[in-house]
């Protein structure tokens, strides 16, 4: 069991930049693949970003790739999503997610923990 607790949402301009964290509870944070996801107004929850256990694998949407980076800490039981050059489109709640299945499939499996999310909102 985790438990997923997300800071550092707010408000950005156009060009901006924004950097949310995620911290864990529990002994084990390690064992699990850690992902971004966002759910915009009016749209379905997307993955952003995912990061391998050990830090040495990552997954980006294309429409963030070049622009978001995923990392891991895990010392601090923490993941983070350094996100620059923010769009009004990036403008969605961000939720934090973690999963112990085998392997690094992001996009193929159901992440078992999420945070509650924090909104990022950017302006133009």
């Amino acid at each position: 069991q985790v438990q997923l607790v997300e800071s550092g949402g707010g408000s950005a301009q156009a060009g901006g930049s924004l950097r949310l964290s995620c911290t864990a509870s529990g002994r084990t944070f390690s064992s699990y693949v850690m992902g971004w996801f966002r759910q915009a107004p009016g749209k379905e929850r997307e993955i952003v970003a995912a990061i391998s256990r050990s830090g040495g694998i990552t997954f980006y949407a294309d429409s963030v790739k070049g622009r978001f980076t995923i990392s891991r800490d895990n010392a601090k039981n923490t993941v983070y999503l350094q996100m620059n050059s923010l769009k009004p489109e990036d403008t969605a709640v961000y939720y934090c997610a973690a999963d112990y299945a085998p392997g690094f499939t992001p996009t193929r499996r159901e992440y078992k923990f999420w945070g509650q999310g924090t909104q990022v909102t950017v302006s133009s």
